[in-house]
């Protein structure tokens, strides 16, 4: 008998494999949509739709189930993980994806849905054809709870954001986490130069422009085909967002230092600070996961970066046998600088989790200080902008080490509004078109 010929995965059904884990796992979605898509068939068109998709229903699930509420008999909550991804991937094509017909976006999420039974699919009929023909649940009446619903973040969220920003502030912040940012590359200046690089991208018709610091790029067109250039293979560049790459110039590298990156994984500041060396000095990369070192080392490898040696180790107690002239600590955080990239984030963490990350910020912050001779640099840098998890982290840290003081981050390659009064590096997405970062620099007294 002639082999069943198997169908190829259609845009919304890899979308919605997606969605499901990343609400039933802890992976992200960028690495699964990045895992699920390398080697598929699929034209351009259709792998732009499926990270428009999945991004998009991540960003804004907190409006779609703000209006899927009403349409239920039963709690959003108590369905199963696919049949609710079903509903909210319809929900977002029918409220957010003007090209895309009702009645397609109705069928395809039925279709999804119908794995789980004849019930689930006559569910997802039955509540998007609904939505299709009403119109949205109001929005609450309350102000914070209104940003909340409207541009779909965790209230307690808004609440600490109103605190921070302003109410007058607020939904630009809030409007601009749900605009998925760019792709960004940094010139590997161990292996080219960023006019050369651009002239490779331009050759291979990959549209780019110059990004905010001396190495960026950013992609404009053609980011999927990026891996499959023979510059990326011959390490020309390397995967960094624009804030992340303001970073590692503060730490003031000069020939022959010795740099200690203490949360190094999965490895980009470590080496963009070998590149800042010119090779020279070396970059110790401690990562407490040895598959987090594996990645370490492998990009490295690729980026010709010979003076990066990794370590397995707490930061908390790193594992060094000897001082380091400059260390750098790109502490674990609740990472909601990065919801343009990371959307799923703003629903995962919880309030608890802003004291928990503090707790261990400032507690890596002691592991590594003692490693730091007279005229050390130590800089602390976040992707997110809770004050506890930003200043607080500092002031309590030069309360226990008097012998830091903080430097103002002048000189760097950040915007100028980007460096705050006390001299702190911060970038904001609404304000710099940037992820949201946070950066300190201390030197120790001599």
């Amino acid at each position: 008998m002639p082999r069943r010929r198997l169908s190829r995965p259609t845009p919304r059904e890899i979308a919605h494999e997606v969605l499901v884990r990343v609400e039933t796992t802890d992976a992200f979605a960028d690495v699964l949509l990045t895992a699920r898509l390398t080697g598929t068939a699929l034209a351009p068109a259709d792998r732009a739709l499926v990270t428009r998709l999945v991004y998009g229903t991540l960003a804004w699930q907190g409006r779609i189930d703000h209006h899927l509420g009403p349409l239920l008999r039963t709690r959003l909550e108590a369905l199963d993980p696919p049949v609710r991804a079903a509903l909210r991937l319809g929900l977002y094509q029918l409220r957010f994806l003007d090209r895309v017909p009702a009645y397609a976006a109705v069928d395809a999420s039925v279709e999804l849905a119908r794995a789980r039974g004849a019930g689930a699919a006559g569910l997802v009929n039955a509540v998007l054809r609904r939505a299709a023909s009403e119109p949205e649940a109001p929005l609450p009446r309350d102000p914070i709870a209104r940003l909340a619903v409207e541009w779909s973040h965790p209230r307690w969220l808004v609440e600490r954001w109103a605190a921070e920003f302003g109410v007058e502030e607020l939904p630009a912040l809030l409007a601009a986490n749900n605009v998925r940012g760019p792709t960004v590359i940094r010139t590997n200046r161990l292996r080219t130069s960023r006019d050369r690089l651009l002239a490779e991208l331009q050759a291979e018709r990959i549209e780019a422009a110059t990004g905010a610091s001396d190495d960026a790029i950013v992609i404009e067109r053609g980011a999927a085909r990026l891996q499959g250039l023979s510059a990326w293979r011959a390490g020309h560049f390397a995967f960094q967002g624009e804030a992340s790459q303001l970073i590692a110039p503060l730490l003031g590298l000069a020939a022959g230092t010795r740099v200690l990156d203490a949360c190094a994984a999965p490895g980009g500041k470590a080496a963009h600070a070998a590149a800042l060396l010119g090779g020279s000095g070396l970059v110790l990369a401690v990562d407490q996961r040895r598959t987090g070192t594996v990645r370490i080392a492998t990009e490295a490898t690729r980026l010709g970066a010979a003076n990066v040696h990794v370590l397995v180790g707490d930061a908390r107690r790193p594992p060094l046998r000897q001082r380091v002239d400059a260390a750098l600590v790109d502490a674990p955080c609740s990472g909601f600088g990065t919801l343009r990239r990371h959307p799923e984030v703003r629903w995962r963490r919880r309030p608890e989790d802003v004291a928990r990350l503090a707790a261990l910020q400032l507690a890596i912050m002691d592991g590594v200080a003692p490693f730091l001779g007279p005229g050390g640099v130590l800089v602390y840098a976040v992707c997110t902008f809770t004050r506890e998890e930003n200043e607080d982290v500092v002031t309590r840290f030069h309360a226990a080490h008097p012998r830091f003081v903080v430097e103002r981050v002048a000189g760097s390659e950040a915007p100028p509004t980007a460096v705050t009064a006390a001299g702190f590096l911060r970038t904001l997405p609404h304000r710099h078109g940037l992820d949201g970062f946070f950066a300190a620099r201390l030197r120790a007294r001599s």
